[in-house]
C-alpha cells in the first residue's frame, strides 16, 4: 500500500480534497502545484510555472491548467474542475476519480463508465517541462481524448483579466502547437507523443476563482486563455504522453525522457523519504549558482532561510556535494558582501545582523557530518572573516558592546527572522538592543573556533586567543541580561527595558552546541518552554500567557501580519528544542522526541502532502497555514530524525 494514498471517498469531498496540495519543482525555479483533485485554489497554482529571468526575480504562470475530456459513443466527460463565481464548480470532474497516490509521481486514476483511465505527473530536472502521461487501461469501445490547455501567462503573484493584447496567434509545431499570449514571454510548446487534431477554438474562461487567496483577504479572481482544443484516439492498453514546456521537443523521446527521469525517484514511502523527496525540491540552481529556495509557492532565496534549512536538507538526507555547492555559492556571496557590500543578486537579506552567525552554524553542523579537518579546508578562512568583521565593527546594522554582546537597533526595521512589519515598514516586533538567540549564536561560534575548529593549529593561536577572551566576557554578560528571576530568559533587552515575553529565541539560545547556560539554568528555560510553548508542530512564536497572543493565522493581510510571530508554531525550532532536551534530560529521552515526531507525520496526508507548511495555528486543531512548502521546517525535522541515528550533542 502506498504511503500517500487518497481514495475514492475523500477526493470526491471537495471541503476535504481542496485543503490537500501537491508540488513538483525542477531544481532550478520551475514548479507545479495544485490541489490533489486538479482544482488551482491559489493564484500561484498551475500546471507549469516558471522564473523568466528576462523579465523579473518572480515566478510566471505560463500553463494554468488541462483539462481532459473522455469521449465514447459521442458523448463527452469532462474530468476537469474550476471554481467560478458564486462558489460554483464545473465541470465537476473529481466525480469521476477512483484513486489519487503520490508514492512516486503524482497519479490519478478515473473511472468513466467501463473506461478507467490513469494520468501521472513529472517534471524534468532542470529543464522547464512537464509531462503528463495518460494510460488507457481499460476500455470497451473506441475512446477518444480531448484536452483544453487554460493559459495564463503572468505572474504568479497578479490575475488575469480578459483583454485585446494577448496574442491568438499560435504556430503549429510537430505533434503540437506553439504560442505565446505577451511580448516578453517564452514561447510555450505543447506536444504529444502522437499527433493529434488541433482545433482553434479561442475563449476566455470569466470568473476563476482561487479560495485560498479568497480566505487570505486578497484578490481571488481572473479569466483564463483557451486556445482550443486537441483531439487524439487511444485504444486499451496505450498511453499518450503530453509535453508543456519553452523548447520544442523530440516527440520520439517523450517516453524514454520520462521513464530516464522517473527511475531515480525514491518513493515517498515513509515520513523520511517524503521529507528527503520535500527537501530536495529546494535545490536551485541557476546561472549564478546554487541555492536553497525559503519555501513554495512564493519564497525566494532568503539568506537566513538557507543557512538554516541547508544542513538539514542536504546533510541529513546523505547529500553532502549539494551542501558544499549551495555553501560554496553562499561564502562566496558573504564574502563580497563583507569586502564592499556587493549583493548577490539572488541571495536576499544578506546584510541580516544573524545571518553571518547562521552561516557559521551551518558550517559547524558541516565539521560534524564530514570532520574538522575538512571544515577547516574549507571554510575556516569564512568563519574567520565572520568573526572578524563583527569585531572590527564592519557589519552596518550590528556592533560589539564592552561586555561583548552584540547589539542592533531594530526599531526602525526589522533586525531578526521575526520580521513582520507594519504598512509603513516598521516592525511589529521591535526586537532591538540585544537580541537573546543573535549573542547565543556569537557565543556558540566563538566556542566553535576554540574548541573545534581552530583548536590544534598553531599558526591560529591569535585569533583563537580572541575568541576566548571574547567567548569569557560573552558568558556572563549573557546570563546577567537575559536570565530573569522566572527561570526563563528575556527576548530582548533594551537599555533599561527587558522584554517579558516568553518566546522560542531562548529556545534556540539552549540548544546550540554551546550554551552560555549551565544545566540548572538550560533545565528551568527548557521547563518554561515546554510548558509554553511546545505544541504537535513545534514550538510556538509567543506563549499564550504573554500579551497579545493570537492563535490563529487568518484574516486579511494586516491581520495575519499581526498574527505572524504572535503564537503561531514553527516546525524548524524544534531541532532547538530536541537537543536541549536531550541534553538536559540523557539519551532516555529520546523516547519522548521521537513521539513529538508523530505530529509532524500525521502532516504528510495534510496540507501540502509530503511536506511541511510554514507555519501553524497555536491552538488546536493547529492547521497549517503560509507557503505550503517551507525549506527551514523540512531541514530541521530532517535534523531531529538524523539525531536519533547519529547522536552528536556537544556540551562545555
Amino acid at each position: 500500500m502506498s504511503y500517500l494514498k487518497f481514495d475514492k471517498n475523500l477526493m470526491i469531498n471537495l471541503e476535504q480534497s481542496l485543503t490537500k496540495e501537491m508540488l513538483r519543482t525542477n531544481q532550478s525555479g520551475a514548479y507545479h502545484c495544485t490541489s490533489i483533485v486538479g482544482c488551482n485554489t491559489r493564484k500561484q497554482h498551475g500546471l507549469l510555472v516558471i522564473p523568466i529571468p528576462e523579465l523579473d526575480d518572480d515566478n510566471h504562470v505560463l500553463l494554468s491548467s488541462l483539462d481532459e475530456t473522455v469521449i465514447q459513443h459521442g458523448a463527452p466527460f469532462n474530468l476537469g474542475l474550476h471554481r467560478y463565481k458564486g462558489n460554483v464548480y464545473s465541470p465537476n470532474g473529481h466525480k469521476y476519480i477512483r484513486e489519487y497516490d503520490c508514492e512516486r509521481v503524482p497519479t490519478t486514476t478515473y473511472r468513466v463508465g467501463g473506461v478507467i483511465l490513469k494520468k501521472e505527473k513529472i517534471f524534468i530536472t532542470h529543464e522547464n517541462r512537464i509531462l503528463i502521461r495518460y494510460t488507457l487501461v481499460d476500455a470497451h469501445s473506441r475512446t477518444t481524448l480531448q484536452f483544453r490547455p487554460f493559459l495564463a501567462f503572468r505572474d504568479a503573484n497578479d490575475l488575469c483579466l480578459e483583454n485585446a493584447v494577448a496574442s491568438r496567434d499560435y504556430s503549429e509545431v510537430p505533434n503540437g502547437i506553439a504560442t505565446c499570449m505577451y511580448e516578453g514571454y517564452p514561447t510555450l510548446y505543447m506536444q504529444f507523443s502522437r499527433k493529434p487534431t488541433f482545433v482553434f477554438d479561442p475563449h476566455w474562461y470569466k470568473d476563476i476563482e482561487y479560495v485560498k487567496d479568497q480566505e487570505r483577504g486578497i484578490p481571488y479572481s481572473e479569466d483564463l486563455y483557451v486556445p482550443g482544443y486537441f483531439e487524439v484516439d487511444i485504444k486499451k492498453g496505450e498511453s499518450l504522453i503530453f509535453s508543456a514546456g519553452v523548447s520544442p521537443v523530440n516527440t520520439r523521446s517523450l517516453a524514454k525522457m520520462y521513464e530516464d527521469e522517473i527511475a531515480p525517484r525514491t518513493p515517498r514511502t515513509s515520513f523520511y523519504n517524503c521529507m528527503k523527496n520535500s527537501a530536495k525540491q529546494f535545490y536551485i540552481t541557476n546561472a549564478d549558482g546554487h541555492y536553497l529556495l525559503a519555501g513554495y509557492p512564493w519564497f525566494k532565496i532568503r539568506a537566513r532561510d538557507e543557512f538554516i534549512g541547508l544542513p538539514g536538507c542536504t546533510l541529513s538526507v546523505h547529500h553532502c556535494p549539494d551542501f558544499e555547492a549551495i555553501m560554496d555559492t553562499a561564502s562566496q556571496a558573504l564574502q563580497r558582501w563583507m569586502a564592499d557590500g556587493t549583493e548577490d543578486p539572488h541571495l536576499q537579506d544578506i546584510d541580516q545582523p544573524d545571518v553571518p552567525l547562521w552561516a557559521v552554524w551551518c558550517v559547524q553542523r558541516y565539521a560534524h557530518d564530514q570532520n574538522i579537518e575538512v571544515a577547516r579546508e574549507r571554510y575556516g578562512e569564512l568563519v574567520k572573516q565572520i568573526i572578524n568583521h563583527i569585531v572590527d565593527g564592519k557589519h552596518p546594522h550590528l556592533w560589539l558592546d564592552d561586555n561583548g554582546l552584540l547589539a542592533v537597533e531594530g526599531t526602525r526595521r526589522p533586525m531578526s527572522w521575526m520580521n513582520s512589519t507594519h504598512p509603513d515598514g516598521s516592525p511589529m516586533i521591535p526586537r532591538t538592543g540585544y537580541l537573546v538567540e543573535l549573542n547565543a549564536l556569537w557565543y556558540n561560534a566563538l566556542k566553535f573556533v576554540q574548541k573545534e575548529l581552530y583548536a590544534e593549529v598553531p599558526e591560529q593561536a591569535d585569533f583563537v586567543e580572541q575568541c576566548v577572551a571574547l567567548a569569557d566576557k560573552v558568558k556572563p554578560a549573557f546570563i546577567d541580561t537575559f536570565l530573569n528571576d522566572y527561570g526563563y530568559l528575556y527576548d530582548y533587552v533594551a537599555g533599561a527595558y527587558t522584554d517579558l515575553s516568553v518566546r522560542p529565541n531562548m529556545i534556540i539560545a539552549i540548544g546550540l552546541d554551546y550554551s552560555p547556560l549551565d544545566r540548572r539554568q538550560r533545565k528551568g528555560v527548557l521547563d518554561v518552554g515546554t510548558r509554553e510553548l511546545l505544541t504537535p508542530k513545534g514550538l510556538r512564536t509567543l506563549s499564550p500567557n504573554s500579551y497579545g497572543y493570537i492563535p490563529w493565522y487568518v484574516g486579511n493581510p494586516a491581520e495575519r501580519q499581526m498574527a505572524y510571530y504572535s503564537g503561531s508554531a514553527r516546525p524548524w525550532l524544534m531541532e532547538f528544542y530536541s537537543k536541549a532536551y536531550i541534553r538536559v534530560f540523557g539519551i532516555n529521552s529520546i523516547a519522548f522526541i521521537e513521539r513529538m515526531m508523530i505530529g509532524f507525520e500525521d502532516e504528510m496526508k495534510e496540507g501540502c502532502i509530503g511536506s511541511l507548511s510554514e507555519l501553524y495555528d497555536g491552538n488546536p486543531p493547529f492547521i497549517g497555514r503560509g507557503a505550503v512548502s517551507f525549506a527551514p521546517n523540512v531541514g530541521c525535522i530532517l535534523r531531529v530524525l538524523r539525531l536519533f541515528k547519529n547522536l552528536h550533542i556537544i556540551d562545555e
